[in-house]
């Protein structure tokens, strides 16, 4: 057996061992059912982290020895490994773990739980650029399903300057302060993240593909992210006009932005009602922004 073939076993016992120990519970699934083992099904996490079941099969029997980091920092999420165990996920696919000067994608189990435990608020998780990693039931069912979506399809700022389709509406206002936050947001990280070529890319490409990008980007705009209304016409449900706000985790990079409505208000009876039929009434759907 050569080295690599060598590798390809380590990493699939690893990944074999992390999947045992993964309660479905923890990770928001339903744990009805019979059960061979209290961990997760390679189904569940083939589902969890956006791969097929066949290629997380092939990776647990050391066939798929050469995973991108994209496919890596998947797993990393559906798993819940910390971030020593992240590194060496990395390290054991012959991958240079993120480092300083780099964007990183890693998400601490505390943000997991509280994803996990705000079950009646519509949840989402950036990164420092505005790539959509993780976000719960209740934001897929309002905002629509993105796990289809791949690359900057996932890119808040990118759908918002491109022009791809979306459920979000603003007032002129309101566009002013979101583009003045999100360009800010994006001056920040290059800042913070020298090393981090896709983010440079990013960057390049949207003052190429949009004009009000790059007058907003040369204009050295700054802006703070702060509670403001969002108005998102559903299929189902009509309109909802709700507040949201941008938190950053402690210890991270991350955004986590939160969509509530005033209690009593028509909007809160609407999520209430987008929380029980889910995402099964609705056509494919698309990203906040």
């Amino acid at each position: 057996m050569n080295a690599s073939e060598n590798a390809g076993k380590d990493l699939g016992r690893a990944l074999r061992g992390w999947r045992d120990r993964t309660l479905p519970e923890a990770v928001g699934l339903p744990v009805g059912g019979v059960r061979r083992a209290a961990g997760l099904r390679r189904e569940e996490l083939a589902q969890l982290a956006g791969l097929s079941v066949d290629y997380v099969v092939r990776l647990e029997q050391g066939r798929a020895t050469s995973p991108s980091p994209q496919v890596l920092s998947a797993m990393a999420r559906a798993l819940r490994l910390s971030a020593a165990e992240r590194e060496h996920l990395f390290l054991l696919a012959g991958h240079r773990p993120p480092g300083p000067g780099r964007l990183s994608a890693h998400i601490p189990p505390g943000v997991h739980r509280l994803l996990d435990q705000l079950d009646g608020t519509p949840l989402s998780v950036h990164d420092a650029a505005w790539n959509l990693i993780l976000w719960n039931p209740l934001w897929s069912a309002l905002f629509g399903d993105p796990s289809a979506q791949r690359g900057r399809e996932r890119n808040v700022v990118w759908r918002h300057f491109t022009g791809l389709p979306g459920r979000v509406s603003h007032t002129p206002a309101q566009l002013a302060r979101f583009e003045a936050a999100v360009v800010a947001d994006l001056r920040a990280a290059t800042a913070r993240y020298p090393a981090d070529t896709a983010l440079r890319s990013l960057i390049k490409d949207l003052r190429d593909a949009s004009t009000a990008f790059e007058r907003l980007w040369d204009t050295g705009i700054v802006g703070v992210h702060e509670t403001d209304t969002k108005t998102i016409g559903h299929p189902d449900v009509g309109t909802l006009t709700l507040d949201c706000d941008v938190l950053i985790a402690p210890g991270s990079d991350l955004r986590v932005v939160a969509c509530t409505a005033a209690p009593g208000s028509d909007a809160a009876g609407k999520l209430k009602l987008l929380d029980v039929i889910g995402t099964q009434t609705m056509a494919e759907g698309t990203v906040l922004g």
